[in-house]
């Protein structure tokens, strides 16, 4: 902490959680209790993130390819967000938080859909941090579905094809409203964006780590944000 600028504090970053299972295994343990352990970290980061003054965190929890998993592990993972839901509502609620799931809602059982609405209107008005969820969650599928609306309404004459701008299309995205990432940190050493805010990240800056995401700490998260500001960010322009 006594490192960090906090004038220079990244406005959004965005996380790739990753490592949950090959942490469960190198303790013999089960996927299940590995992204159990993962909760228990995103919920120290989110204090984190919110300590320093970030703005936006958005977390990649469930990607729309992890429905292919299987199924018992499946049942698991929405089972343990069921549990995030209610058990930390009101503690996001006191903080400050606002919750919003970003994804394709409509894959979702109708138990966590109830849930979700409920800890969305729940947090609607906190301004401190907005915490996005990724839940379901492909941005090719979010690409394509912005574009369908588009033509949709380019069909029924309500916008003009010649006036779609990238500002246009950024209003159709899941992230409508929300300032694209500044830095993307991804756990577990591997090196891949994996279908996770395509279009948002196009001037992000990256880091990778090489632990997995149950041994990520709120000092690996701050020495994340140190890197970043280390960096100079020339946003396409000459060096």
């Amino acid at each position: 902490m006594t490192d960090l600028r906090l004038d220079k504090t990244p406005q959004h970053v965005a996380i790739i959680m990753d490592g949950n299972g090959r942490w469960a295994r190198k303790q013999s343990l089960s996927r299940l209790e590995g992204h159990k352990r993962g909760s228990e970290v995103a919920r120290e980061i989110v204090t984190a993130a919110s300590r320093i003054g970030i703005s936006y965190l958005t977390l990649y929890a469930f990607s729309s390819e992890n429905w292919r998993r299987d199924p018992h592990e499946v049942s698991g993972l929405m089972a343990l967000l069921k549990h995030y839901l209610e058990t930390e509502a009101e503690e996001l609620h006191k903080e400050g938080v606002r919750l919003k799931i970003i994804g394709e809602r409509g894959l979702l059982p109708n138990t966590i859909l109830n849930l979700v609405e409920h800890v969305e209107d729940l947090t609607k008005s906190n301004k401190k941090l907005m915490l996005q969820m990724a839940v379901s969650y492909g941005s090719r599928a979010e690409i394509i579905n912005a574009v369908q609306e588009i033509a949709q309404k380019a069909r029924d004459r309500r916008i003009d094809p010649d006036k779609i701008t990238e500002q246009v299309f950024e209003q159709h995205l899941y992230t409508a409203g929300v300032p694209d990432p500044d830095l993307l940190l991804r756990t577990s050493g591997e090196q891949r964006i994996s279908n996770y805010l395509l279009w948002q990240v196009a001037y992000t800056e990256l880091v990778f780590v090489d632990k997995f995401w149950p041994d990520f700490t709120p000092e690996d998260f701050m020495e994340a944000i140190l890197t970043y500001q280390n960096r100079e960010r020339r946003f396409g322009t000459a060096a």
